[in-house]
């Protein structure tokens, strides 16, 4: 089937407590394990795309990778840019053939946020695309993203009913805790996503699609393998799965996934490189790589997402 907008799939995950994972994307490796998972567990997906991920990939060869992950499947999928940072760059996307863009005016004051992403929903619109805003600012660093604990602020569940109304926009990323990048808390962190502003951001917009950022796990098997093979990466933390599963039962309809698959991918490498260290075959360690993104995204599917079988 040709790509898709989210919009149906939002549609059924709020209705039946689940959540889409929106994954993130850079070469034919990553796509590849990512979408042979989904397919096996018929899951609906959505492959999203940063500015840099666009500009490393070429534009052009991003597209034909997911053309080709279209052709070799039967479950819907929609193309998303993740954290479009300019009218101008949602635009490019949108003529290129995404069905989902996301305008981030969370950087700038409250009117000014209004206005672009007002002006992103308009565009999309008149070519059938759909639009993914964000209220509140969430702390990390992640490709272009990089705000400190200072600036970041959580969603003022007040403001959500004006925003919708007055940009259009067909999905809201909040702010309730997570956090871009995988050093997101200090080992000993008592981490509590706030579910209170969920519960409240669902009561003012009733039945609409909650999105959540910055939600990577960074699971302690990828973390230990990456020590393990002469790594450093003690000190980092990620947000509880548990809490992810409980924010997809009530509105959250889609959540990003991009660090969890570096460390799956960079923790597999690093594994070949270091049992093998004259090994120059690409497909020697690329191939490893793509397997333990395929294992990483079925275990987000199944355990975390609860999409499964639900294409």
């Amino acid at each position: 089937m040709p790509l898709v907008t989210t919009e149906k799939m939002f549609k059924d995950a709020y209705e039946g407590g689940y959540a889409i994972g929106a994954f993130n994307v850079n070469n034919m490796e990553i796509i590849q394990g990512i979408v042979e998972a989904a397919n096996e567990l018929k899951s609906p997906l959505i492959l999203q795309v940063s500015k840099g991920a666009r500009e490393y990939a070429n534009r052009t060869y991003l597209m034909k990778l997911v053309e080709a992950a279209v052709i070799e499947t039967d479950i819907p999928i929609a193309l998303h840019l993740d954290h479009g940072d300019s009218f101008e760059l949602c635009k490019s996307c949108i003529d290129d053939g995404f069905t989902s863009v996301m305008i981030d005016g969370s950087h700038l004051d409250y009117e000014e946020n209004v206005a672009l992403t007002k002006q992103v929903v308009e565009y999309a619109h008149s070519k059938g695309v759909v639009v993914e805003a964000e209220l509140g600012r969430l702390a990390g660093i992640e490709d272009e993203i990089n705000v400190s604990s200072e600036d970041s602020s959580y969603t003022d569940p007040a403001q959500v009913e004006d925003f919708v109304t007055r940009t259009g926009c067909d999905s809201l990323a909040i702010a309730i805790g997570t956090s871009h990048g995988a050093y997101k808390f200090k080992p000993g962190t008592d981490i509590q996503l706030r579910f209170d502003i969920l519960d409240e951001v669902a009561k003012r917009l009733p039945g609409f699609p909650i999105v959540l950022h910055g939600a990577s796990s960074v699971i302690p098997e990828f973390v230990e393998m990456i020590n393990a093979h002469g790594g450093a990466m003690e000190d980092a933390l990620g947000c509880p799965e548990p809490m992810l599963r409980e924010a997809g039962r009530r509105a959250v309809c889609k959540i990003n996934i991009d660090s969890d698959l570096r460390l799956a991918m960079t923790a597999s490498i690093r594994r070949v490189f270091d049992e093998k260290p004259a090994e120059f075959d690409p497909r020697k360690y690329l191939g490893p790589g793509r397997e333990a993104i395929k294992g990483l995204v079925a275990h987000k599917i199944t355990d975390v997402l609860g999409s499964d079988h639900k294409a």
